[in-house]
């Protein structure tokens, strides 16, 4: 009886064993592939109260600052880049009072800002995120100016007419983010 506990013992064992190294690799790949996630309660947090993705906030953060919120060249802060100007902006039409630029620091707030901007976006574009997204990196202005030539040209703006390339891979990027972020984070952001 004792040597079947030591074997039950010693296959139990190497069970976890192997469990731990299938999850290493599977943590390894992840990184490999270049999608971190951190923060993930804040991005559940404000997915639920702005009625948004939490994969589609993820995969902008993703975009915007691979989540290392350090700031940018042209002043961009937070982990999803809000310029000052645009916060102060976002602060007034959500009726905040008491914001300051250093609050960009806070990923709470970064977050919180950065998805009431992309709900405002996908808003003004009836539902549209590739619109949004674009409107998120090339402006709002940018994009409304295309759309309105595609349809004086009798077009639709897709992703591929989008006149700025660094925009048209910026919407890649985020899209095919997205997607990976649903499918490797789904636990993690509340989509199972």
């Amino acid at each position: 009886m004792r040597r079947g506990t030591l074997a039950t013992l010693a296959a139990l064992a190497a069970g976890v064993l192997l469990l731990a190294l299938i999850l290493a690799e599977v943590d390894h790949a992840v990184r490999d592939r270049g999608l971190p996630l951190s923060d993930a309660s804040v991005i559940r947090e404000q997915a639920a109260q702005k009625h948004l993705d939490p994969a589609l906030i993820a995969a902008v953060i993703y975009a915007e600052s691979k989540f290392d919120p350090r700031p940018s060249a042209a002043g961009a802060q937070g982990l999803m880049q809000i310029l000052p100007a645009t916060a102060y902006y976002l602060a007034h039409l959500s009726g905040g009072r008491s914001f300051t630029a250093r609050d960009l620091a806070s990923p709470r707030i970064n977050v919180a800002y950065g998805s009431y901007y992309l709900r405002y976006l996908l808003d003004h574009y009836d539902g549209n995120e590739m619109l949004a997204v674009a409107a998120y990196n090339g402006g709002l202005s940018n994009v409304d100016a295309w759309l309105a030539r595609a349809h004086a040209d009798g077009t639709a703006l897709n992703e591929e007419a989008i006149p700025f390339p660094e925009t048209r891979e910026y919407v890649r990027r985020v899209l095919n983010a997205q997607r990976d972020y649903r499918s490797i984070y789904a636990r993690q952001l509340g989509l199972e």
